[in-house]
């Protein structure tokens, strides 16, 4: 992961077959052909280390096969924390998301590590990921010193897939071909740039303590707030419609009974339109007192990133 080479260090990282047309790794990192489904792959990435990075998980938004969060996420997870059981491995950080703390439960209330979601999770993805911190700090009794950390929104530079979905928007809003807020805009969400995050991670491997979760965050912002600093830092002032939420739940069932049926994805899913009737203000002050962890503002944030947007347009690379 980037931020590794800066702090000198040596690592490794499995990667599916399926990705190996990506961007080269660093010289100090060496990268494996393997899957979190098959232990013996693991076995061979995690020998010799120190500590562990768990970042893979199924992310998308839905799939034909329903079991495919839990077999990712959660055997996955068991996956990776045994083969480094089986290595020795000392330390590993357990990468979740904040989604699993559940929203605001009140307005300007902030949601923190002690917050309680046993009545709400959103998707799929949560709930799994909620299964798999349990499962990890399950093996603290075998001498694993794990911890969790739990990022909230993440943009800035990087592949434009589903987990990049904030970036893709202000491409989409620079191009002219985004022009709705969800409902009326002032539900709220917290948004942290990936360079945080990558920090944070290395801050919880050196200082995190076992059996703790950290908020990786950055600032909590509603979507009108969200979108008015994209205007002003594209310079482009493109009308934008208020989408009703009921209108957005019918367009999100029918697109969900079309992938059923034609194994279409969906552009979006009922469990993520009734995500945007909530706030999910988040509070990152444990990972700040007792990682160091900072954030980046979001207009700094936003700036960085459409930087990158404008740059890799120039240069017509395909994002």
């Amino acid at each position: 992961m980037p931020g590794i080479g800066e702090k000198g260090r040596r690592g490794s990282c499995p990667r599916p077959q399926a990705d190996a047309g990506q961007p080269a790794a660093p010289s100090n990192i060496k990268v494996f052909v393997g899957d979190i489904e098959d232990p013996a792959s693991l076995d061979k990435a995690v020998k010799g280390c120190e500590g562990v990075y768990h970042l893979a998980a199924f992310t998308g938004i839905w799939t034909r096969d329903k079991q495919q969060f839990h077999k990712v996420n959660v055997i996955g997870t068991d996956n990776v924390l045994a083969a480094a059981v089986r290595a020795g491995v000392k330390r590993i950080v357990v990468t979740s998301t904040a989604g699993v703390m559940g929203p605001s439960p009140g307005e300007g209330v902030l949601v923190d590590e002690a917050s309680d979601s046993a009545n709400y999770f959103a998707t799929d993805y949560e709930i799994t990921k909620r299964e798999s911190e349990k499962l990890a700090f399950g093996y603290l009794s075998k001498g694993l010193d794990v911890m969790v950390v739990n990022p909230s929104r993440v943009y800035g530079p990087g592949l434009l897939k589903e987990t990049n979905s904030v970036t893709r928007l202000v491409k989409l809003y620079r191009e002219g071909k985004w022009r709705f807020i969800p409902g009326n805009g002032n539900s709220r969400g917290n948004y942290v740039y990936i360079d945080d995050v990558v920090h944070g991670h290395l801050l919880a491997m050196e200082k995190g303590l076992p059996g703790e979760r950290y908020i990786l965050g950055g600032d909590n912002i509603s979507y009108n707030g969200l979108f008015g600093l994209i205007k002003k830092l594209t310079g482009k002032n493109y009308r934008l419609f208020h989408l009703p939420l009921g209108l957005m739940l019918l367009f999100a069932r029918i697109q969900v009974l079309m992938a059923d049926w034609f194994g279409r994805k969906p552009l979006i899913v009922p469990a993520l339109v009734k995500k945007y009737t909530r706030d999910w203000n988040l509070s990152s002050r444990k990972a700040q007192t007792h990682l160091g962890y900072t954030i980046t503002p979001i207009a700094e944030g936003l700036k960085k990133t459409l930087d990158w947007i404008v740059d890799q347009d120039s240069e017509g690379t395909q994002l």
